[in-house]
């Protein structure tokens, strides 16, 4: 790899137009719903291309989660074509054309700021963070606008050349994320940049550009300032994508996490070997496995975990500060977690209610005589709390782990085998009472014998 290319920032734009014959990318692997807004855009005499993650993952030949478009027409221009469209967006405005539940979002070329596009239509903070950008301009100025190099790729479909403005599919080759402008002004307009640049690298297994990494962890904290219910949306991108246990760890690496997840802050060790952090990497590990095997995943699960051992902590302090009991205790800690989370991301409340459950079944799943083993078979939770209890028995062991054991083989059991655990754990349980009422039941007293001098 150039030495140059591996450690220098993109300040220059240069455009180069690949034609078809000299790219892989064919329409076949284009959905056809895409294809039909790029025909009828370009049709209505306007500029159509897909651009940015769509192009650069065809080019590498994988298959795009989205496809998304770029144009020269306005929002309400796009609008008058479809009758599928609905416009979103205040900080960015976006057309978003509806097939189902397929949908394309189409965005009009952004412009430069300046004093000439009035102050209407663009705002930024204090510390020259974007609050509102909606300023329209060309191709050229749109490619500028991108966050980076192999993401400002556009495939025309007037000719089916691709019109790479920054190096991009050699970035591709040579796998380097690499940011488009100055990496610090670009971080401080938008923070998630910082974000998008780990996820990036860990997607598609690539070496983020040194110019662009160099200035990440002393801006990291700048994502405190970012809107918690974007950073909801982040984190799913982040963790349940597929490559969340790299992510992860980059995320470490970069001090990026610490802003997501300021409660996890006070359990990490330099070596990474504490319980919270074992359970970070066996959950994001386990949701890693189940996207690649297509199975369902739910963020309420993940984030049930990641923040079980800060509850436990914060339960025990409660129940000694308080003398209040630790079922008690253990629920004003919930409460307190997740207040204290959503602050940061923005977790929504069908998903709060679930970590909940999950929470409160792992104080239950120990009590198991009787018909509660029955019974706590039949809640909608079950087996989001197994699977949990599974996860905390791997790394505590002991009884936990035996008690996770005697679980799978309750459900594996027949109703006979069933009744049988069961019998065993009443007898135990009664052997257990008996020997209690021996040790709490007074003695009994013998009368004291008369004395030789009475009469």
């Amino acid at each position: 790899m150039n030495r140059d290319n591996k450690t220098r920032a993109i300040d220059d734009l240069k455009l180069e137009v690949i034609p078809r014959q000299e790219h892989g990318i064919s329409r076949k692997d284009i959905s056809e719903n895409a294809l039909k807004v790029l025909y009828r855009l370009n049709k209505a005499g306007f500029e159509a291309y897909l651009v940015g993650g769509g192009v650069r993952d065809l080019l590498l030949n994988k298959q795009p989660k989205d496809f998304d478009i770029a144009t020269n027409a306005t929002p309400e221009e796009v609008r008058k074509l479809f009758r599928n469209c609905r416009l979103v967006g205040r900080r960015f405005r976006l057309a978003h054309i509806l097939f189902g539940r397929d949908v394309i979002e189409v965005a009009t070329f952004r412009g430069h700021h300046g004093a000439d596009k009035g102050d209407k239509s663009a705002s930024q903070s204090n510390d020259g963070m974007l609050l509102r950008d909606n300023v329209y301009g060309t191709i050229d100025e749109d490619a500028e606008r991108r966050d980076f190099t192999v993401n400002a790729l556009y495939y025309n479909i007037d000719d089916f050349s691709v019109r790479d403005y920054a190096g991009g599919v050699e970035d591709l080759k040579n796998r380097v994320i690499r940011l488009i402008g100055d990496p610090e002004t670009r971080y401080r307009e938008d923070p998630v940049r910082m974000l998008r640049a780990v996820r990036f690298a860990a997607k598609l297994d690539m070496q983020i550009n040194e110019a662009t990494a160099a200035p990440i962890p002393a801006l990291a904290h700048l994502l405190r300032d970012i809107p918690a219910a974007r950073l909801f949306e982040e984190s799913l991108k982040l963790l349940q994508s597929g490559n969340g246990l790299d992510t992860y760890r980059l995320l470490r690496d970069y001090n990026l996490f610490s802003p997501l997840f300021p409660i996890l802050d006070e359990h990490f060790t330099e070596d990474r070997s504490s319980k919270c952090e074992k359970m970070l990497e066996l959950v994001l590990k386990s949701t890693d496995d189940r996207v690649a095997n297509d199975q369902r995943i739910n963020p309420a699960f993940m984030y049930a975990a990641m923040l079980w051992y800060p509850l436990e902590t914060r339960a025990e302090e409660i129940a000694f500060e308080s003398g209040l009991n630790y079922y008690d205790a253990f629920m004003v800690a919930a409460n307190d977690i997740l207040d204290e989370q959503v602050k940061s991301i923005a977790i929504p409340r069908r998903f709060t209610a679930m970590i909940r459950d999950i929470w409160q079944l792992q104080l239950r799943l120990s009590r198991r005589s009787g018909n509660r083993a029955y019974k706590l078979l039949e809640q909608n939770k079950f087996r989001a709390a197994f699977d949990f209890l599974e996860m905390r028995g791997k790394i505590e062991g002991g009884q936990l782990e035996e008690l996770a054991t005697w679980w799978d083989d309750f459900q594996r059991a027949n109703r006979d085998d069933r009744h049988d655990m069961v019998q065993v754990l009443n007898k135990a349980s009664a052997a257990k009472k008996t020997r209690r009422r021996r040790k709490t039941k007074p003695r009994s007293r013998k009368p004291k014998p008369k004395s030789n001098t009475e009469s």
